[in-house]
């Protein structure tokens, strides 16, 4: 995997039910592979303000850690079966946010790397919705990439 990638993140959120709310997000980032992690870094635009968040994606042997910095600021943790809180930093104010992943798939190649996450999202301890993640991170320059 080279130091540029594509990295693309799918993903639903199910909420009383039936109503879904996709979101889908392609940019450009940077790689390394550290400690037997895969580490991505990129910057997220907020439209309308002029700073930006700093991400942070790290893929471990079978979890996932989204840390974001700046504008919004939070410290998300991914592992099969097990609830994570965690406080999450919005310019509209601050919210307790609790995670319990219950599916986490990843596949390696030597050009990419797929992620999958199905988990239960609360919020200031109430249950909001079921949501799935889908990313794929993919070297620059191994050609076309994939859309989720």
């Amino acid at each position: 995997m080279t130091n540029k990638v594509l990295l693309t993140i799918a993903g639903l959120q199910v909420m009383d039910g039936d109503q879904e709310v996709p979101v889908e997000v392609v940019t450009a980032g940077n790689y390394y592979h550290r400690n037997g992690k895969h580490y991505i870094l990129y910057d997220e635009v907020t439209e309308g303000c002029s700073e930006h968040t700093r991400n942070t994606v790290k893929i471990g042997e079978d979890s996932l850690e989204v840390i974001k910095k700046g504008l919004s600021n939070v410290h998300m943790v991914f592992e099969k079966n097990r609830k994570n809180v965690t406080s999450y930093t919005t310019p509209f104010g601050d919210l307790t946010v609790g995670i319990t992943a219950h599916q986490i798939k990843i596949e390696e190649s030597d050009t990419d790397i797929d992620v999958q996450v199905s988990y239960s999202l609360d919020v200031n301890d109430e249950y909001l919705a079921d949501c799935s993640i889908q990313l794929n991170v993919k070297s620059k320059d191994a050609g076309s990439f994939r859309l989720q």
